[in-house]
């Protein structure tokens, strides 16, 4: 069967023809509207257009393109089909039965393997703004002033090279909030290089991230998250800690927040939502702490710090660029994580309005903790303690409250790790799935659930008693199931951050993380 092509499509439409770019305005219009667009091209439907970024109904039954057709998926590179993301452009979905249409009432039992994540909306505002400030605010406020300082000299300094760092990161996170309300498919920079510069580029980029910048990250996280628990359990003051004891734990928490993310989305997002929380009143309290003790002096035992009085908040700043560049780099790894939604976007009920609002939400509030905390640091530890220590926290922590502060600390970096741990797991999956389903990467890791699963399989729960019906309305999905993820794809994710964890150390992973990057 000969493959059927948007030149064949019939359309009784006397409009005359749209280019791509007018098309790609169109992708959030009514289907009323958009129905009346013309093809901008003959080229086929490339296996990317199976990702619909909208729930539109059906198209009509007399279109040729609801004929089944037995031909595998081919892939288009051609750089003229970028941007066509209207409603009448994504007219099939991939079936046990062939191609049907998008919305099209299905027949037989519901399987997991028939549907996708993003034709069952369920990401808000708030999980957004999680999934932001999650991954943003991990370890890097926690360890990162250090290299910061001791690159810009001098408090003053450091203060403005976290500001620059900050508006950096809110500027390209401006630029994803445009692409990602022009291209609302899940996938993030992939789905963008593919629609924009062809399949080729969104190919490299995919392995690169899946197999390079992603685990690379999570594993990085891992290892401090193990690190900070380690500490918090056998005391700080220990010298020296077989590192197989931190991977140990490391490991342990990649598995628990890999099965929790398999459950539900909505465990997923909720725990998200919880940490978010969570890291805003801790840096919350780290500044209002600091600004106690600079106005009262009161510590564990030391005289106060005194640092921030007598000595000039610009005094010492280096003039050397190359420093300056350093500083820079440390503080933008400690912004990193602000592209975290836009691998996710096509599950958002409201992409168009709620990315936009995600982003200039997250970006202002973590600058303004970040700065807020550098503050706070200044006020309690002296400069040098700033610049030498990369656990500023829990010296902060045993400043102020002594033995019980660095526990206390510890625990909340390692909380803050769990967090970033959770937000990278949750989009991280939902990359390798959007690489299975393109065909970028095997097939089955763009499967949902579990084989033989299906979408009714919560409703044996849902009748048995209350508690059932609890469980599923506090954690379930909206269509009242669990195991509606990518596991396969998350499961791929955490043995890929395994062999990373396993043969890597925090400074070889770092370098190469960065080199990659």
């Amino acid at each position: 069967m000969s493959r059927i092509g948007y030149g064949n499509l019939n359309t009784t439409s006397t409009h005359p023809l749209r280019d791509s770019l007018e098309l790609a305005s169109l992708a959030s219009t009514s289907p009323t509207s958009s129905q009346r667009s013309g093809p901008s091209s003959p080229s086929g439907i490339s296996s990317s257009r199976k990702q619909s970024p909208s729930n539109d109904a059906p198209i009509s039954a007399s279109n040729p393109a609801l004929t089944p057709r037995p031909t595998p998926r081919t892939h288009s590179y051609s750089v003229s089909s970028a941007f066509e993301f209207a409603s009448n452009l994504f007219p099939l979905s991939s079936t046990a039965a062939g191609y049907s249409a998008l919305g099209a009432p299905s027949s037989g039992p519901s399987d997991f393997n028939d549907v996708s994540l993003e034709r069952h909306k369920s990401l808000t505002y708030l999980n957004g703004l999680s999934l932001i400030v999650g991954l943003i605010i991990g370890s890097g406020i926690f360890s990162s002033p250090s290299q910061v300082n001791t690159n810009a000299g001098s408090p003053g300094a450091s203060l403005i090279v976290w500001t620059v760092a900050g508006l950096l990161a809110w500027t390209g996170a401006a630029s994803y909030a445009e692409l990602g309300g022009a291209i609302p498919l899940n996938g993030g920079a992939q789905a963008y290089l593919s629609k924009i510069f062809g399949e080729l580029a969104g190919f490299l980029f995919t392995w690169c991230a899946v197999f390079v910048l992603r685990p690379g990250s999570t594993a990085i996280i891992c290892i401090i998250f193990g690190e900070y628990m380690v500490r918090a359990a056998i005391g700080a003051e220990v010298e020296s800690v077989s590192g197989w004891i931190n991977k140990g734990v490391a490991l342990a928490g990649l598995a628990l927040v890999t099965l929790l993310n398999c459950i539900s989305t909505k465990l997923g997002t909720r725990m998200g939502d919880i940490f978010m929380f969570f890291k805003f009143a801790a840096l919350f309290g780290i500044t209002i702490i600091g600004i106690v003790v600079a106005a009262t002096g009161l510590n564990y035992h030391r005289a106060p710090n005194t640092d921030w009085q007598t000595t000039g908040w610009f005094e010492g700043t280096s003039s050397d660029p190359s420093a300056w560049a350093v500083a820079l780099y440390a503080g933008l790894w400690a912004y990193d994580g602000w592209d975290n939604t836009n691998y996710v976007v096509g599950e958002f009920v409201s992409p168009n309005r709620d990315l936009p609002r995600v982003i200039h939400s997250a970006m202002p509030l973590v600058i303004l903790s970040y700065l807020l905390a550098n503050v706070a640091y200044i006020f309690v530890l002296p400069s040098a303690t700033i610049s030498s220590s990369t656990t500023i926290a829990v010296q902060f922590g045993s400043v102020v409250f002594g033995p019980i502060g660095s526990l206390v600390l510890a625990l909340t970096v390692a909380g803050s790790c769990f967090g970033a741990l959770n937000a990278t797991t949750f989009t991280s999956g939902r990359l390798v799935y959007a690489a299975g389903k393109e065909g970028f990467l095997p097939e089955i890791l763009g499967r949902i659930g579990m084989p033989g699963t299906s979408v009714d399989s919560g409703t044996r729960m849902r009748k048995r008693s209350w508690v059932g019906k609890f469980i599923l309305r506090l954690i379930g999905d909206e269509h009242g199931s669990f195991g509606f993820t990518p596991i396969n794809a998350m499961v791929f994710n955490a043995i890929l951050c395994t062999a990373y964890i396993v043969v890597g150390e925090f400074g070889t992973l770092v370098t190469f993380y960065g080199v990659a990057g």
